[in-house]
């Protein structure tokens, strides 16, 4: 693998970050500051320009890519991975030769994705599967980190059924990774609860599931929830009114299991925090639902 040794380092502290960020990485206090190589520090990315090669490299191949939020390109989502554009303007420029060595020799690299401006969700290890001169663009392919979290070695998916979830699963990541920030902006990135402000253990649940019906990924149909909470939310062991109020099961409520539990029971009746703004508030209309799904559990 061309610079086998360099990709693998970025990969496995991307790992790090991720673990302390959450799914996506801000660039100011994360990405910027790039990872260790050879005792020296690797830029991940230039944000001010789409495909970047590091000058540690020694190989030709792209690093990495990224689609910002407001890309004047047209890269977008396909069946079987995405659709990426190579640089304006001449297509033998020193990016567009780094981008199409990626291709010939099948070298890993990161696809950063945009959630908010300043904010990326990387796709890694991906691998350029197509490679379209004339129109201008590659086929960017979600591929497999295996062997140990410190030393991970990236692979392209061989079978067509597995690359093909593994291109949905990535997909839905990034679409989840953008309505998390959202929401978790709206929410000042704390708990609607208890008002915790770590974001690895921060999430946005869904009010109504992103399967059902009215299942919009929309501030208006999230909340702002650390990991207890939002997993107490999804069995239905806490609830919240159309009236944004806490509300416990009677069964935790009855029930005597040590400190966590009189944690979880000392928010019942208790309003949650709400967003500034009227309209990323919680719909009371999906929260009706949802509460009554809670209450005919029991």
């Amino acid at each position: 693998m061309e610079d086998e040794h360099l990709r693998t380092a970025c990969f496995a502290r991307l790992q790090v970050l991720q673990a302390k960020f959450g799914t996506d990485i801000p660039y100011a206090g994360g990405l910027r500051e790039g990872f260790p190589f050879a005792g020296t520090r690797v830029p991940f990315l230039a944000p001010a320009k789409g495909i970047f090669r590091a000058r540690a490299q020694t190989g030709p191949a792209a690093l990495s890519i990224n689609t910002s939020v407001k890309s004047p390109y047209a890269d977008r989502e396909l069946p079987d991975g995405f659709l990426y554009a190579y640089r304006a303007g001449e297509i033998d420029q020193a990016d567009n030769r780094s981008l199409r060595a990626a291709f010939s020799s099948q070298a890993p690299i990161v696809y950063f994705r945009a959630t908010k401006p300043g904010w990326y969700c990387p796709v890694y290890p991906c691998y350029l599967t197509a490679d379209d001169a004339a129109a201008g663009f590659v086929v960017v392919t979600p591929g497999r980190l295996i062997g140990d979290v410190e030393d991970p070695e990236p692979e392209p998916f061989a079978d067509v059924l597995e690359r093909s979830y593994a291109v949905r699963t990535q997909r839905a990541r990034l679409h989840q990774a953008v309505f998390r920030r959202r929401v978790l902006d709206a929410y000042s990135s704390r708990c609607t609860i208890c008002l915790l402000r770590e974001l690895p253990l921060l999430d946005a649940a869904h009010i109504i599931g992103d399967l059902e019906q009215q299942g919009d990924a929309i501030v208006s149909n999230g909340l702002s929830l650390c990991s207890i909470h939002h997993r107490a939310f999804d069995q239905d062991l806490i609830g919240i009114s159309p009236d944004y109020t806490v509300r416990v099961s009677e069964r935790l409520l009855e029930d005597e299991d040590g400190p966590m539990l009189e944690l979880l029971k000392g928010f019942h009746e208790q309003p949650i925090v709400l967003p500034a703004r009227r309209t990323w508030k919680p719909d009371r209309e999906r929260l009706a639902e949802r509460y009554e799904r809670f209450v005919m559990s029991g």
